[in-house]
C-alpha cells in the first residue's frame, strides 16, 4: 500500500513539474469506494490525507470507524437531495453538485450544523446521458444562483470524461473544463470561487494535471482492482 501510494504521488509530482506547476498545487484524492475500513486505515497510515467516497451508506460505516483519523473526506459520487444531511455531517468537500435543488438542500443542512459546506459543480462536459452533471451551457446560470446561498460555498468544478484506453483522448474534455473555469472566474460571481478543478483518474490523471487539475481522484492505482 505504501509503495503504491508513493508511486502515485511521485507520478503526480512529475506530471506537475513537466508543465511548470508546483507539485503542491495538485492534491491526491484516494478513492476508497468498495474498500473496507481496515484497508482504508492502512492507506491513511501510509500517507493518504484525502479520501473520496461514492456512496453515502458505505461512507457512513467507514466514517464512523475512522472519524478520529487525520484525513479529509470528499464525496465524489452522485448525491440525492434526501441524503444531504448525511453528506454535510461527514464531508469536507462535495464534488458532485449539479442542481439548485441539491445545493439548497445542502445549504439548509449546513445551516443546521452551523457549517459552510464547500462544494464543486459537476459539469457533464461530454454530454453523456449516463453521467450526472450540468451542461456546460447552463453552468454559469446555476452557479450564479448557488452563489446567493449563505451556507454553501462554490470552490470550483468537477468532470468525468468518457473512458478511453488512450489518455490523450481525454485531454479536450479537461481543457474544456479549465476554459469554463476561467470564464466563470472572470465573471466575478459573488460568493463563488474557482480555485479547484477535480478531474483525472488512474488512467488519465497526468493529462488532467497538464490541463490544470488541482484534485485528482485515484483508486485503482492505490487499492488495486475493485472487488
Amino acid at each position: 500500500m505504501k509503495e503504491r501510494l508513493q508511486r502515485v504521488k511521485d507520478r503526480i509530482a512529475a506530471a506537475a513539474r513537466a508543465c511548470d506547476r508546483d507539485p503542491d498545487s495538485v492534491r491526491l484524492v484516494a478513492v476508497s469506494k468498495t474498500v473496507d475500513a481496515d484497508r482504508v486505515a492502512r492507506a491513511i497510515e501510509a500517507g493518504a490525507d484525502i479520501l473520496g467516497e461514492n456512496y453515502i451508506q458505505e461512507a457512513r460505516d467507514k466514517f464512523n470507524a475512522l472519524y478520529d483519523r487525520p484525513v479529509a473526506w470528499h464525496f465524489i459520487g452522485h448525491l440525492q437531495s434526501n441524503k444531504a444531511k448525511y453528506a454535510v455531517r461527514m464531508f469536507d468537500l462535495i464534488h458532485s453538485v449539479d442542481s439548485h435543488k441539491l445545493a439548497k438542500a445542502l445549504d439548509k443542512e449546513a445551516r443546521k450544523n452551523e457549517k459552510v459546506q464547500d462544494i464543486l459543480i459537476q459539469v457533464n462536459i461530454s454530454q453523456e446521458e449516463t453521467k450526472s452533471g450540468i451542461d456546460a451551457a447552463e453552468a454559469v446560470e446555476l452557479i450564479t444562483g448557488i452563489g446567493t446561498l449563505e451556507n454553501v460555498r462554490v470552490k470550483g468544478l468537477m468532470t468525468m470524461p468518457p473512458f478511453f484506453d488512450q489518455p490523450e483522448k481525454a485531454r479536450p474534455y479537461f481543457r474544456q473544463l479549465a476554459r469554463l473555469r476561467d470564464r466563470i472566474a472572470g465573471a466575478g460571481i459573488p460568493g463563488v470561487g474557482m480555485e479547484e478543478l477535480s478531474m483525472g483518474m488512474t488512467g488519465d490523471f497526468e493529462v488532467a494535471i497538464a490541463e490544470g487539475a488541482t484534485l485528482v481522484r485515484i483508486g485503482t492505482a492505490i487499492f488495486g482492482a475493485r472487488q
